[in-house]
């Protein structure tokens, strides 16, 4: 993946108009390191420097919070188990005659269906920006 040059469809770090940004803090990345730089830079259309710069300063600022790598495992986890406890609830529902802690057993259903979105939407938050 190459990065795209300045002034074609990349975008510099917005200007800052009270200081001028004369300290500098060099990077070294490995080639695979790059590659994931560059890649999340191009989602944003940004120069791989902008992109770092911007991504460092959120979260020093503690307006970004990073948060592990598998959270994508932990949010298909969480879907898959909602659907499970969905699908369950809707065979029990269906049991022909109803048995007597029917009503129960849906309600608790819904409830873990609740803490499941709950956390998933956690987990979610932990991603998004603070502003």
């Amino acid at each position: 993946m190459s990065e795209t040059p300045l002034g074609t469809g990349s975008r510099r770090r917005e200007r800052q108009t009270t200081e001028p940004r004369s300290h500098r803090v060099p990077l070294s990345f490995n080639r695979a390191e790059m590659d994931v730089l560059r890649a999340a830079a191009g989602r944003e259309s940004m120069a791989p420097a902008s992109w770092a710069a911007r991504a460092a300063l959120a979260v020093a600022q503690e307006i970004l919070i990073p948060v592990s790598a598998d959270r994508a495992d932990v949010l298909r986890e969480l879907i898959r188990s909602r659907a499970f406890l969905c699908e369950t609830a809707t065979r029990v529902s269906a049991l022909t005659p109803p048995h007597p802690d029917t009503e129960s057993t849906l309600a608790a259903i819904r409830t873990a269906v609740a803490r499941v979105d709950e956390a998933t939407l956690q987990v979610m938050r932990e991603r998004r920006t603070r502003l």
